[in-house]
């Protein structure tokens, strides 16, 4: 898990400005009168008289004969008296230990608070047009709320904080006269829920609650259109208005709820695509930060998103990078704008309905745009990832690539590509495996895409079993690794480490080993030629077509036949498996 990000700030900022008195002091200040001076009027200017006691003479060592004075007129016992009593109260200051956090403490300090509120809501509405009359009372609730960050190094103490109805009593502060006021219990809220706290599940969910129970979501939305982000203050309330987001959105279930709520998503999708913001602020791209969270593991929240445009809104947020990543003059925060609109799409066109929003908003026509001249580091790499997963279950989708002209731009991708094993690679063979799979049985579209393969004689599927064998030795590493080590566990110990071993497989790239051997199944099953030059190929190895059939054979036994999906795909590795003797 990554740090909590923090709220960048101009140097001139890091530190808020005190407010100032008329005079630019920040300490009390009584005018001064000319004509008044304090203490004993000064004596004659004429006058050389003597005043005051004599001082003594230089070589006197301040202590009489009898030794009765010493210094200031005291003796010298009394002097160690009084040094003891001096000594004996520091120890005492110093001995006194901190305020114990308890729930005592936090009843008092939540009645304190309580007090606060109502005496500043009192003065406000009785002396509405002159401020002077409840500044200070303003002033006080502030302090108030910000010593409640105190809480969050003692979170067990979260239940009692809002079974006292203090956790609703500060989410109602959001909707305070003064945004200042509003902005202080946003921070506090955000400090109280950051992940950085050690709270315990329970704890954490009780303060929550209480939060969403108290409207904090609409009171949240509303504060976003009150506040002027060319206001300094107002940047940092959103800042920590959009880390409260991010916090509440750890949990699942209050993440559907966020994605649900339209106002709140629309604020966003706004916020992200502000025509008058010239280069990305750190607020934008966090914004689209959360987008991206919303939507990575939940189909419900989507669902809202690409009936509120977010597809086409976030089209057109990485179309001005089409031929380019962002140089050196952009925002800092640019890059990982991109990114997170990349991530946003990636998940929205895993939903039938983002995958028409993505074709009508010409998003394949823009990949393949970026995949031919698009900077090598963002737009390349994330446009092609952002394709593989809008082809996945589509014949629409692979179609489209077809009619594009796509089949040129991702073949000399391929051929191109040095590096074997990568990321690239496994979302060129994804797209290769989706296009075999859905484009319609001897379509124009189908036939173009089996010739791509064939043409040049063969040299693309030289290609394909070259990287099957590099995938494969690398998994067979890992598969003899894990055989040595189940050798040394019993039968309980094996059955937990089921999980672990399956994920050092797929880190070892077993799916997209998986992929290759799919895409050449569907060229045996097609295409008699190049069933002769994959067993050719093959046996150059000593390997024969059975190495596909059991990689084939392995995934069908993983199939989850729980929905139509996992069904049509056990069906149709089934049928290739066939082809394969």
């Amino acid at each position: 898990m990554p740090s909590k990000r923090k709220l960048d700030l101009p140097p001139a900022e890091i530190y808020k400005a005190a407010k100032l008195a008329p005079n630019g002091s920040r300490h009390a200040h009584v005018e001064e009168d000319d004509d008044l001076k304090a203490g004993p009027a000064p004596p004659p200017e004429d006058d050389d008289g003597d005043y005051g006691p004599s001082a003594p003479p230089e070589d006197d060592d301040g202590d009489d004969e009898e030794g009765r004075f010493f210094g200031g007129g005291i003796t010298e016992t009394e002097k160690q008296v009084l040094d003891f009593m001096d000594s004996n109260q520091q120890s005492t200051v110093f001995d006194a230990g901190p305020e114990t956090i308890d729930g005592s403490w936090l009843k008092k300090t939540a009645l304190s608070f309580e007090k606060k509120i109502s005496r500043n809501a009192e003065l406000r509405a009785k002396f509405e047009n002159d401020p002077s009359k409840f500044i200070d009372s303003e002033a006080d609730l502030d302090s108030a709320i910000k010593s409640l960050s105190i809480l969050s190094d003692h979170p067990s103490l979260y239940p009692l904080f809002a079974q006292l109805g203090s956790a609703a009593s500060l989410v109602s502060l959001l909707a305070h006269e003064n945004t200042d006021i509003a902005i202080d219990a946003v921070e506090i809220l955000s400090e109280l829920t950051d992940q950085d706290v050690s709270a315990s599940e329970p704890d954490w969910s009780s303060l929550v609650n209480a939060c969403l129970e108290a409207d904090l979501l609409g009171l949240l939305t509303s504060n976003f259109s009150r506040l002027d982000e060319t206001n300094e203050s107002d940047r940092e309330g959103v800042y920590h208005a959009l880390s409260l987001l991010e916090n509440l959105s750890s949990s699942p279930a209050i993440c559907d709820k966020l994605g649900s709520d339209k106002p709140l998503v629309q604020y966003l999708l706004n916020r992200i695509s502000t025509p008058q913001e010239k280069e990305t602020s750190q607020n934008k791209q966090y914004s689209a930060e959360i987008l991206a969270i919303l939507v990575s593991s939940s189909l419900p929240n989507r669902t809202c998103l690409v009936s509120l445009n977010a597809v086409d809104i976030l089209l057109q947020q990485i179309a001005p990078y089409r031929k380019r990543d962002p140089d050196k003059s952009s925002s800092s925060y640019t890059p990982e704008f991109i990114r997170n609109s990349f991530e946003c799409l990636s998940s929205l066109v895993s939903s039938p309905e983002g995958k028409k929003a993505f074709i009508e908003a010409e998003g394949v026509e823009l990949c393949l745009i970026m995949l031919k001249d698009g900077g090598p580091k963002i737009t390349k790499p994330s446009s092609l990832r952002l394709l593989d997963h809008a082809c996945a279950f589509s014949p629409e989708m692979a179609t489209k690539i077809v009619t594009e002209g796509g089949l040129k731009t991702l073949f000399t991708m391929f051929m191109k590509n040095k590096t074997s094993v990568g990321q690239t690679t496994e979302h060129l063979i994804g797209i290769f495996a989706s296009m075999l799979r859905f484009l319609p049985a001897e379509s124009p579209e189908r036939i173009r895409t089996l010739a791509k393969f064939v043409e040049k004689e063969y040299e693309k599927l030289e290609k394909t079993v070259q990287l099957r064998r590099e995938y494969a030795a690398r998994l067979g590493v890992v598969d003899a690794a894990i055989q040595e080590e189940n050798n040394t566990l019993d039968r309980k110990e094996r059955e937990e480490m089921e999980d672990e071993f399956f994920s050092r497989r797929l880190d070892a790239g077993l799916f997209c080993l998986q992929s290759i051997d799919v895409v050449l199944a569907w060229l045996i099953a097609e295409d008699d030629g190049a069933r002769d030059k994959i067993k050719e190929l093959l046996a150059d190895r000593d390997e024969d077509l059975g190495v596909l059939r059991k990689t084939i054979q392995e995934q069908i036994e993983g199939v989850d036949e729980g929905g139509e999906d996992g069904r049509e795909t056990k069906e149709m590795l089934s049928t290739l498996v066939r082809f394969l003797v």
